[in-house]
């Protein structure tokens, strides 16, 4: 249980602190923002408990919010994300049964099911904080390309991440 907490604590930090001095420094044009601190959410145990799970995803955005001076755009989005992450993990692995501190990994849940997860998740979060931050629908189509490159950025920095620093299962 200790190994639980002290692991989704230095994901914690070290994912917001990669997001604020690396990646809201990238500049792509006024394009790609990649958004890699989501996996902090993503990653949580599937059976974590609901509120736990938002008040979780609260602080995580509120902590990005923090150092990028977007007054509460991240806190409300990664509150829509962890509000919808348990019903996207019983649509995608309905059958799986998660052990009690068992994230929605690669290694848990393979490949294809972690990518689908993520992306569905990813391209949520991504499309409500454009759309959030620009508050208008006047050029739908250049937010929804940013959203789309963001997202597609975005999760393929986190294949990546996983990649180098998942935890493969041992047998």
């Amino acid at each position: 249980m200790n190994n639980v907490i002290v692991l989704n604590i230095v994901r914690f930090l070290s994912l917001g602190l990669a997001q604020v001095l690396i990646f809201n420094n990238m500049n792509f044009g006024s394009y790609i923002n990649p958004s890699v601190y989501i996996l902090f959410i993503l990653l949580l145990p599937a059976r974590i408990n609901g509120s736990l799970l938002l008040v979780l995803s609260f602080i995580t955005g509120l902590y990005i919010d923090y150092f990028a001076n977007s007054m509460g755009l991240h806190a409300s989005v990664c509150v829509v994300v962890g509000f919808i992450r348990p019903s996207i993990i019983n649509l995608f692995f309905r059958n799986q049964e998660f052990a009690s501190n068992e994230g929605v990994t690669p290694f848990s849940v393979g490949w294809q099911g972690f990518i689908k997860y993520s992306l569905v998740l990813v391209l949520a979060h991504q499309v409500l904080m454009f759309y959030l931050e620009v508050m208008s629908f006047n050029n739908f189509f250049f937010t929804l390309s940013k959203s789309l490159l963001s997202s597609a950025v975005t999760l393929l920095i986190i294949v990546i991440v996983m990649l180098i620093f998942g935890k493969r299962r041992r047998f």
